[in-house]
């Protein structure tokens, strides 16, 4: 993409356990312990019973589907994700949670056939099996030369961002955090005896300052610098106005994309300061398709970012999304009209933060700054 501008494909949660783990040519155990649901593949009937027959055992590149060309013509520079999952065969389901997801340590060819730069694992689910479930996450990651942020064998392994070198000698540094909005629980949080994920408490000024006293430790001139933050409720438009001051704050103090994930469907984007804040990317890969009950928010449209920044000024270049859809869990081209609708949308709920959001040729979505009555 050449060295004045780094383009990086973000997408929100990348779930590849339960019933996607159940399609793929390494099944693990599909034991549940959900309420109403005890086996994976009861999830694999929802979705066919929706949408058609899902091949089973489908090769590892099926549930990325069209996403894969579209990454291959857009050669970003850098490839960031965040996994919802645990990578292991570990039993230790966690105690007081109602949803585990694991994937087959066999099956990770699948998230591999994206090729992610940087898996962030700062979420509500890497610890779905316990520590030792995390442990061979990480392991099996690091085996399979995935870089990842956001969890380790202690707070300052946690802590460490992923470090991505790019064309020109720049680099773009990924920090993944979470918070308890998300769901993650406060004992997952790593200490420097115990392994965990980065927790961020709250979206404070001063848990902002403690971030951003990390960013400076490690920003050069020319670095593009992302944090990856897994924050809030599954549903609703809505960002508590404390989510968009931490989101500035970390915006003042050097970060230069904020990369939000945690909701099943896509919420505002925002420029500030000439700097792209998506405050929930929404879902892309998981196991969702035949459940009922929040249709109105179009959580079958996955949408793919591209993120273009300039590395000398850290601001926002361009930023396109490529609107797919999950069918017969495989993600495919959404229909014109779908795309229509989810651009309407989010140029709708996207106003009040500084961004207009366009429908260009080919169904792409192009994200604008906008200057007019925004959210002050």
């Amino acid at each position: 993409m050449g060295s004045d501008v780094v383009t990086m494909f973000l997408c929100g949660d990348v779930m590849l356990g339960r019933g996607v783990d159940q399609i793929l040519p390494y099944p693990g155990d599909p034991a549940l312990r959900e309420g109403y649901i005890r086996d994976a593949r009861a999830y694999v009937e929802l979705a066919e019973a929706a949408n058609g027959v899902v091949p089973r055992p489908a090769d590892f590149s099926w549930p990325w589907g069209d996403a894969l060309a579209v990454l291959d013509d857009a050669a970003p520079d850098v490839r960031v994700v965040n996994l919802e999952t645990g990578v292991t065969q570990n039993d230790d389901f966690a105690a007081g949670k109602e949803v585990h997801y694991r994937m087959n340590p066999a099956n990770v060819p699948c998230l591999a056939a994206a090729r992610p730069d940087v898996c962030a694992l700062a979420n509500n689910h890497v610890l779905d099996f316990g520590r030792r479930g995390l442990a061979e996450t990480l392991g099996t990651l690091a085996g399979a030369g995935l870089r990842t942020a956001g969890a380790g064998a202690d707070a300052s392994e946690a802590r460490r961002p992923a470090i991505v070198p790019v064309e020109g000698g720049r680099r773009v540094v990924v920090f993944s955090f979470g918070m308890p909005s998300s769901g993650i629980p406060n004992e997952w949080a790593a200490t420097g005896e115990r392994s965990g994920v980065y927790v961020v408490p709250e979206p404070s000024q001063s848990a902002a300052a403690e971030v951003v006293g990390r960013v400076r430790q490690v920003k050069r001139p020319g670095d593009v610098v992302v944090a990856s933050v897994h924050w809030g409720s599954n549903w609703g438009y809505d960002v508590p106005r404390d989510q968009v001051r931490f989101a500035h704050a970390l915006i003042d103090g050097g970060v230069d994309v904020v990369h939000g994930h945690s909701s099943h469907h896509p919420r505002p984007l925002e420029i500030y300061r000439g700097k792209p804040v998506l405050h929930g990317c929404g879902d892309f890969i998981d196991d969702y398709e035949g459940i009922t009950g929040y249709e109105h928010y179009r959580d079958d449209l996955r949408p793919l970012y591209l993120v273009s920044v300039e590395p000398a000024t850290g601001r926002l270049h361009e930023l396109r999304i490529i609107p797919l859809q999950a069918r017969r869990m495989r993600l495919r081209h959404a229909s014109g009209e779908d795309s229509a609708w989810l651009g309407a949308v989010l140029d709708r709920i996207s106003r009040d933060f500084h961004a207009r959001v366009d429908l260009a040729s080919g169904g792409t979505l192009s994200v604008r700054e906008w200057v007019g009555d925004a959210f002050a």
